[in-house]
């Protein structure tokens, strides 16, 4: 999705490589959620959802393509680098820069929260029967952006250890994570060495959160590395996504879940926290990068897949917000018109094309959602100026992370009133200028 604030110098055309990737994961993102949401009918009406991956653990294959966070991380990173290299020693521009990317994420969410908070006050009129299934689903997807806004606010040290360490950084980051891992499943012989990944995610402790920024600022410094040339060409691509392949095939062997993503909390998980495992996404989706940069760049130049390139990147941030929401009226419509969008399971007739036309008609909804978002966050954006004051930025940082945080813990009854509350006194904060620091 579209970042605000990324430099590159006013001469040089815009590099759209950059932004048909996140074009592309954004698009994998969306129609992946609405893979995964498996409505449940009961004479006619939605009771009920699952997830794809609780109903089948196959799926868990599937997430190693979907699973697209780390690209976004890895090219937000790469197209950011050289600017927040030239910031390095201006602690406030930096800060600043942050402010104002958190300020961007926040407005177009304070939209969201409160056009469900309005949905749910509605919904007690009318039973909440089309809420009270999708009710966290409408809010889960909200973790990547704290988990964007968190990494990057550590993206000068980033940058920092790239210039001093080069790809010494990214050896570091794996093996603080490796070691972390191996502090979770205290392996006590050779034999637990190969159960590794089965003992180092039988429980979530304390300890293993540390991964929760270490894994992530994996991609980070990968796409810093990638930008300043630390390597490139067809030929390393070809040789991370094997090492992508060998590594997922190591580590599900040992244990980790097979999975990428998370079915539902609580359970073994690469993802709370993250893993070993959920490296060897990030080595596939960079080595993919790479592999395919030439022919991507070919067609790139191209006008009309430019500009398809350009309208997805202007839509990225509302079609990530939004795409969940339209599960709600699809799910009013696919009832109304008796359309098969509970087939059973995988293996049972019917399923894969219930998936079908649930997918199409969650796209269908989503169009008038997202002209409406887009009419009404363009009247908006005009205004928008992030804060010069510390004060102000640090509070509407914790404002901003504490309401996301209640929204996703607790959906969109009771979460989402309680999350506006803070996304929107974060967006107030972040556009505050006060006298003095």
């Amino acid at each position: 999705m579209q970042q605000p604030n990324e430099t590159r110098t006013e001469s040089a055309p815009r590099d759209r490589y950059p932004d048909a990737l996140r074009a592309l994961a954004l698009l994998v993102v969306v129609f992946g959620h609405w893979l995964a949401t498996l409505p449940r009918l009961d004479e006619g009406l939605m009771v009920d959802t699952d997830h794809l991956l609780v109903v089948w653990e196959g799926a868990g294959m599937l997430t190693w393509v979907v699973q697209v966070v780390p690209l976004f991380v890895f090219v937000s990173a790469a197209v950011s680098a050289t600017g927040v290299r030239r910031r390095l020693n201006d602690g406030h521009r930096q800060l600043h820069w942050w402010a104002g990317r958190a300020l961007a994420l926040a407005r177009p969410t304070v939209t969201y929260l409160a056009v469900l908070v309005a949905v749910a006050l509605l919904s007690r009129y009318t039973g909440g029967r089309f809420l009270a299934p999708l009710n966290h689903s409408l809010t889960i997807h909200l973790w990547f952006l704290l988990m964007l806004l968190g990494v990057q606010a550590l993206l000068p040290l980033s940058v920092r250890a790239d210039r001093r360490l080069g790809l010494r950084a990214v050896g570091l980051l794996v093996g603080v994570a490796a070691l972390i891992d191996m502090l979770r499943a205290q392996p006590g012989s050779l034999s637990d060495l190969l159960r590794l990944g089965e003992l180092a995610t039988d429980h979530a402790t304390v300890l293993g959160w540390v991964n929760l920024m270490v894994v992530w600022l994996l991609p980070q410094q990968l796409g810093i590395a990638w930008r300043h040339g630390r390597f490139a060409g067809t030929g390393m691509g070809l040789m991370l996504i094997a090492l992508g392949l060998v590594w997922l095939g190591a580590t599900v062997s040992s244990g980790y879940p097979l999975a990428m993503v998370d079915g539902e909390v609580g359970g073994r998980s690469n993802l709370l926290p993250p893993t070993l495992a959920l490296m060897g996404v990030m080595w596939l989706q960079v080595g993919a990068v790479l592999a395919f940069e030439s022919t991507a760049r070919r067609l790139l130049a191209r006008r009309s897949i430019s500009r398809v390139v350009t309208l997805l990147g202007a839509l990225g941030m509302p079609l990530y917000l939004w795409h969940k929401f339209a599960e709600l009226p699809a799910a009013w419509l696919g009832e109304k018109l008796g359309a098969p969008i509970d087939a059973g399971v995988p293996g049972e007739p019917g399923f894969w094309w219930g998936r079908l036309v649930w997918i199409l008609l969650c796209a269908l909804m989503v169009t008038p959602v997202m002209a409406a978002v887009v009419a009404f966050e363009m009247r908006r954006r005009q205004d928008v100026v992030s804060a010069t004051g510390t004060r102000a930025i640090l509070a509407g940082g914790v404002a901003l992370f504490s309401g996301i945080l209640a929204s996703m813990a607790l959906g969109a009854i009771p979460g989402a009133l309680i999350g506006l509350l803070g996304v929107a006194a974060a967006s107030r904060l972040l556009r505050f200028r006060p006298q003095s620091c």
